[in-house]
């Protein structure tokens, strides 16, 4: 007769109220094959091209601010005098103190106001010209001498006729930043237009389009690469004449903030002001090229 001892019978007990083991090894596998898939696809990431010109324009940068500060630091004086120019962290000092001040926000606001109206107008009557002047013979005659004698004229020397012609110098200010973003915008439509294929436009009118559709579904699509460039030259050429009508006629604006600065020999405020001025265009431009992807989807399928 087989006797168990207590012992014995004590831990077939336990060992029959005990809880299941967990097996963890799967859970681990898991976890690290989730872990390695998610590192893989950053490491991938990180070599695309996007971030490798991500990388060299962010060394580029601090290469450039590392000479800046050498030039001043040593008070470069070799045709190019940087003995009154302030350091970089001087500039860093005053861009934060003016982060704080309500007043610089006001200029940031006005001159963005400015530069919305201004480009709004200049986009509908640039847009709505050049396509008018490169489909019509007449209108092009009629039109592009006027286009030609008024585009080389710069926006300073506009400055004393916009204040005679314009009532406020609100609306001066934003004439002379509008003729700065017409005429690219013009340009380049009118350039769009003219490359448009004669064999597409031949081909629509031999299967029954009329002028509307040939327009709109061969026409324009066709422009819209020139379209959007000159929109992006017309935006970055509508700050450089906002500052330019600011300094002279304006009472606020990044403009008037920097012009004020250099009356007031406040060199790192001139520094701070031509950073945002540059800044700004700099993101105004990404977000028009940004807005104008979705209609330039067809030319990376094409690719």
């Amino acid at each position: 007769m087989n006797i168990k001892s207590p012992e014995k019978k004590l831990n077939l007990v336990e060992s029959s109220i005990s809880e299941p083991r967990v097996e963890v090894g799967q859970d681990v596998r898991t976890f690290k094959s989730t872990l390695t898939s998610i590192f893989s696809r950053l490491w991938q990431t990180l070599q695309s091209e996007q971030a490798i010109s991500i990388y060299i324009a962010a060394v580029s940068i601090s290469c450039g601010i590392y000479l800046w500060y050498l030039a001043t630091e040593y008070n470069l004086n070799w045709y190019i005098n940087f003995e009154n120019v302030p350091s970089p962290m001087v500039v860093a000092v005053s861009f934060a103190t003016h982060m704080v001040d309500p007043e610089f926000y006001v200029h940031i606001m006005v001159s963005i106001r400015r530069i919305l109206i201004a480009y709004s107008i200049a986009v509908v009557l640039g847009i709505g010209i050049g396509v008018i002047v490169g489909r019509s013979t007449i209108a092009r005659a009629a039109v592009l001498p006027y286009i030609e004698i008024i585009r080389p004229i710069p926006a300073v020397a506009w400055i004393p006729l916009a204040i005679l012609m314009w009532p406020t110098e609100e609306a001066s200010i934003v004439y002379i930043t509008f003729l700065g973003a017409l005429f690219p915008i013009i340009l380049n439509t009118l350039h769009g237009v003219e490359q448009t294929p004669d064999v597409l436009v031949r081909a629509a009118r031999s299967l029954g389009a009329n002028k509307w559709a040939v327009f709109w579904h061969v026409v324009l699509p066709a422009a819209l690469p020139s379209i959007a460039a000159g929109l992006a030259i017309g935006m970055g050429i509508s700050w450089f004449s906002l500052l330019a009508g600011e300094i002279i006629s304006g009472q606020y604006g990044i403009g008037y903030f920097t012009w004020d600065a250099y009356s007031l020999i406040n060199y790192p405020d001139i520094i701070v002001g031509m950073l945002i001025i540059g800044g700004l265009g700099t993101l105004s431009t990404f977000l028009i090229r940004l807005l104008m992807k979705p209609a330039l989807s067809w030319q990376d399928k094409q690719r």
